[in-house]
């Protein structure tokens, strides 16, 4: 099969930075959209420009795409090195695109080699497969975390159910697709593929953004103006020991590097800072506010020219 230059493909460099390739995207992807566009080939075109993107929008799919090497160049036959397919780890998750996508696309990421075979050869698609199935499954944060095995019950379009048990690896990410053979549509050389992508439940702490972990840390007035040392809760259990800096504000975020959810690299943990005020709900309270309003005064409205 033909190599795909996905950088020539969306026009940038093989050094751009993501913002590079995010706007190359979007301004291909609105020349090239079917709805829109009067190119002949713009349906092509504009496939072509979504697989790009989807590799290298993804900083490991796109580590493994530059691992073929300057070697590969547009136009030569691809063939895959020997067990190229197993060769990374996307969060355990394979077929990591649409149905839509190339065999060159299918033949890296989409698990389609025979390992066991001379030169790694790309199994063939045979004549009268199902089609593949598509399909939504949420899980907890903590299956992420660690890994785990689920039992998920699928409802199909005649009213039927199934249930399958599915692993879930470690580091797996919202939007990744878990393969699994044979779980497709049914056809008379052999069922399709059932292509799950994943989804997070919501969790009581923690916002999920990637593999980074996003975590509403409450502090009193006096530990945001004065500095504090407190203890904040880590995914998977256990805390941290941090010290918040003094005249701290709301929304000020502190990092804690590689606390996420495991990968390569890892995502972080971000504390985002946000001082709450205690209650006048009693006359102790309230006469320790009048002592403030008293001895510290302060206009909030000040920059309102008020």
């Amino acid at each position: 099969m033909e190599y795909k230059d996905y950088y020539k493909i969306l026009g940038v460099a093989r050094n751009a930075t993501a913002d590079d390739i995010r706007t190359a995207y979007r301004r291909l992807a609105k020349k090239y959209h079917p709805d829109v566009s009067k190119e002949a080939d713009a349906e092509v075109r504009f496939k072509e420009v979504g697989e790009a993107y989807e590799v290298l929008k993804d900083p490991e799919k796109r580590a493994a795409y530059d691992r073929l090497g300057s070697n590969w160049k547009q136009g030569e036959q691809f063939r895959p090195p020997p067990d190229w397919g197993n060769q990374f780890d996307f969060g355990g998750a394979q077929g990591g695109g649409s149905a839509d996508f190339s065999d060159f696309f299918s033949s890296i990421f989409g698990g389609g080699f025979n390992a066991g075979s001379s030169g790694g050869r790309r199994q063939q698609r045979r004549a009268g497969r199902g089609t593949d199935q598509q399909a939504t499954i949420r899980i907890d944060l903590e299956d992420a975390l660690q890994g785990a095995k689920r039992n998920f019950t699928l409802n199909n379009n005649l009213g039927g159910q199934r249930t399958l048990t599915v692993n879930i690896p470690k580091g797996i990410k919202a939007g990744q697709k878990i393969r699994l053979s044979g779980q497709g549509s049914p056809g008379a050389a052999g069922a399709g593929d059932l292509l799950l992508e994943i989804a997070f439940n919501p969790h009581p702490f923690y916002t999920i953004e990637g593999r980074d972990l996003y975590l509403t840390v409450p502090i009193a007035p006096w530990e945001a103006m004065l500095g504090a040392s407190i203890k904040v809760p880590v995914p998977g259990g256990g805390s941290a020991g941090i010290k918040i800096p003094a005249d701290s504000r709301s929304g000020r975020k502190m990092r804690l590097k590689a606390k996420g959810i495991p990968g390569t690299p890892a995502g972080d943990l971000y504390l985002v800072l946000e001082v709450v005020l205690p209650p006048a709900d009693t006359d102790r309270a309230k006469a320790l506010y009048e002592k403030m309003a008293e001895e510290m005064p302060f206009n909030p409205r000040s920059g309102l020219g008020v």
